[in-house]
């Protein structure tokens, strides 16, 4: 009688050096990235520690939510369109902390480092100069917080209907709209910066595009006060996503949260190749011009 016979089992596949290689280069790459990443964000924040008078001023210049909400809450336009007072005061309040989370100077930084000749040993570094700037913004963004804590502190102690807690979602929600504001701004005026190689006073259209910015993106007032066609107008615009869709969220207020981020992912998805085709544009004619 023949005795049964195995089943055959393949050899093991050997394992391939190449892709083992791939693999740790790989790894080594993303670490020496954060490695990079958190460096420069360190060096950022202990340099803008240095300066935290300033930015303290910084924070104070941006009050205007908080002096509109003063104006508001006397007129009779708030509750004609069903706001209340509390809602007023719960708005202009994540009004003013969103926009202290989302402002961006990214072109006045390269303008002067373009007029004062700092621009051609930053760019000869091998880190992305784009990083450098953004870098700068988070670190400026975390020295501006203990500020920005004790001015809400002090707004809820003088308006108390004001101070409230957002549930987790919605406090969830509110931040990442944030956050994804300020790169929208980031990117936008990132976009006005590359005419830096073009022009010495970039940052003159950027002064433009504040008048906009000041009445699109319900800085003055909610956008529910306006009339409709004015607000379907601002809502075609990048500048509700930096101020008004993370204050509604945060505050409680009416918002269609999936449509903003719909609009926020839109403008990102379109700025981002802008500047990638603004920045290959510019540092071609800087390299002509022998920069």
């Amino acid at each position: 009688m023949t005795p049964p016979v195995a089943p055959s089992r393949l050899p093991p596949e050997p394992h391939s050096p190449s892709s083992g290689r791939a693999s740790r280069r790989h790894r080594n790459g993303l670490a020496a990235a954060l490695r990079v990443a958190r460096a420069l964000l360190v060096s950022q924040y202990a340099l803008m520690l240095e300066y935290r008078a300033e930015i303290l001023l910084w924070a104070l210049s941006g009050l205007l939510p908080l002096l509109m909400f003063a104006l508001w809450s006397g007129a009779p336009a708030g509750a004609a369109a069903g706001i209340s007072p509390q809602a007023f005061a719960r708005y202009f309040l994540a009004a003013f902390v969103v926009r202290q989370f989302t402002v961006v100077w990214v072109v006045y930084a390269f303008e002067e480092d373009n007029l004062l000749g700092r621009l051609s040993p930053l760019l000869l570094q091998p880190l992305p100069l784009v990083w450098r700037y953004a870098a700068a913004h988070l670190a400026e963004q975390a020295t501006r917080l203990p500020f920005v804590l004790a001015m809400v502190g002090l707004f809820v102690l003088a308006v108390p209907e004001a101070g409230w807690l957002p549930s987790p979602g919605r406090l969830l929600l509110a931040v990442l709209a944030a956050h994804l504001g300020f790169w929208l701004n980031f990117l936008l005026q990132h976009a006005i910066t590359m005419l830096c190689f073009w022009s010495e006073r970039a940052s003159a259209l950027e002064r433009f595009l504040f008048m906009p910015y000041l009445f699109l993106s319900g800085m003055l007032a909610p956008l529910d006060l306006y009339p409709e066609a004015v607000r379907r107008l601002a809502l075609l615009t990048p500048f509700p996503s930096m101020l008004y869709v993370p204050a509604q969220i945060a505050s409680g207020g009416p918002i269609d949260i999936a449509a903003g981020f719909q609009s926020v992912a839109g403008w990102l998805a379109l700025l981002i190749p802008i500047n990638l085709v603004l920045w290959r544009a510019g540092m071609r004619r800087y390299a002509a011009m022998g920069g």
